[in-house]
């Protein structure tokens, strides 16, 4: 049986890609809507720590960074073990649009997943998604 492999997300924001750029490519930016705590160095291969107060952590590596308009990274999979080498990329795309800009999450590599994970990884970062853009967009929007 095959499995979604992507999550898309299309959002329009009333701030130009600047704004939205250092929200989604900063520490204080991602410790702002998406995190509690982060840490970025902003290029390829570089490393990224989102933490919650929930005591989780996201480890990510950056994978792709065409400012202003491309931000890409790898994470680790909810359901897997720490150290599961297996990962999905998301992708960040900005395009502006009149005085704002469309901003595009796609989130890819869940088709690698056995049954048992798929769906919960699937379903939870779906909703997660869902939640974090309208966190971002409250960010933006009380800056």
């Amino acid at each position: 049986m095959g499995f979604p492999d992507q999550i898309v997300r299309t959002i329009e924001l009333a701030h130009p890609p600047a704004t939205v750029w250092a929200a989604i490519t900063t520490a204080e930016g991602l410790a702002g809507w998406f995190g509690n705590t982060a840490t970025i160095d902003l290029r390829p291969g570089g490393e990224a720590r989102m933490t919650w107060i929930e005591g989780h952590v996201a480890n990510m590596r950056v994978e792709r960074v065409e400012e202003p308009t491309i931000f890409g990274y790898t994470w680790g999979i909810s359901g897997l073990p720490d150290d599961d080498p297996r990962r999905t990329y998301v992708e960040f795309t900005l395009e502006p649009v009149g005085a704002g800009t469309r901003l595009t999450v796609v989130e890819t590599g869940f088709a690698q997943l056995p049954d048992e994970v798929h769906k919960e990884a699937f379903e939870g970062n779906t909703g997660g998604w869902q939640s974090e853009l309208g966190e971002l967009v409250e960010y933006l929007d009380a800056s």
